[in-house]
């Protein structure tokens, strides 16, 4: 039959670097910024099922968009403090899926091309992972931050979302894990799976900082010329 395809979208950070303001919903163009990836997934046909982590205060505010937005795939859970404590508590929320592709709540930028490319690209593996070429030069340095070594940029990929994994590959991994990892390839590799990555987009950035916010907002009043 039809692949069922789960995607977890972790939005629980804190937001620290924003100044307290919760980023997932500051305006961007007309409407929340964590709406932008959610309305991209309810409208991709592929994707049967979204579970959205979110602390206790983005319970209320994203049930109140889930219904404000007639967003029908959409399932809530409370999320936890680090990145993959929210996205092992989606992972237990999902239902029976083929595929599971985790997105950054705060990437607003999320196309259906993408979320095609990743599961396309995991099919070989069962592991998949956007990502751009390094536009910067990265160096490794010790402690005292002295240069230790400059790394090859040709070799270097900044990852991104979604990353896409066979449902057995990522439920492995969280299994195994304990140890804190900034993204959940991370947990896949140290569970020996191969991960393969497919091209991302310097559009699909993350909104950390306030001068993300200021360059996603030019982003997105691009998109909206667009459509």
């Amino acid at each position: 039959g039809m692949e069922r395809v789960g995607a977890l979208v972790p939005a629980a950070g804190a937001g620290r670097r924003m100044g307290g303001r919760d980023k997932l919903f500051l305006p961007l163009v007309g409407r929340p910024l964590i709406a932008w990836c959610i309305d991209t997934l309810e409208q991709c046909d592929i994707i049967a099922e979204v579970v959205v982590a979110v602390n206790e205060l983005g319970l209320e505010r994203v049930a109140r968009l889930c219904e404000a937005r007639g967003w029908r795939k959409t399932r809530l859970c409370l999320g936890g403090a680090r990145r993959q404590d929210s996205v092992s508590a989606a992972l237990r929320v999902v239902g029976r899926v083929d595929w599971v592709l985790v997105h950054d709540g705060d990437r607003p930028f999320l196309t259906e091309r993408m979320i095609l490319d990743g599961i396309d690209a995991a099919r070989e593996t069962g592991a998949a992972v956007a990502a751009v070429p390094s536009k910067d030069t990265i160096k490794v340095v010790d402690a005292n931050g002295m240069v230790v070594q400059t790394l090859e940029r040709d070799t270097l990929r900044a990852v991104q979302t979604p990353q896409v994994f066979r449902s057995d590959v990522l439920r492995r991994a969280y299994d195994r894990s304990e140890e804190a990892v900034t993204d959940d390839a991370t947990l896949a590799e140290r569970a020996g799976a191969l991960v393969r990555l497919y091209e991302g987009a310097y559009d699909n950035l993350k909104v950390t900082t306030p001068d993300d916010l200021t360059v996603a907002r030019a982003i997105a009043r691009r998109w909206k010329r667009l459509t």
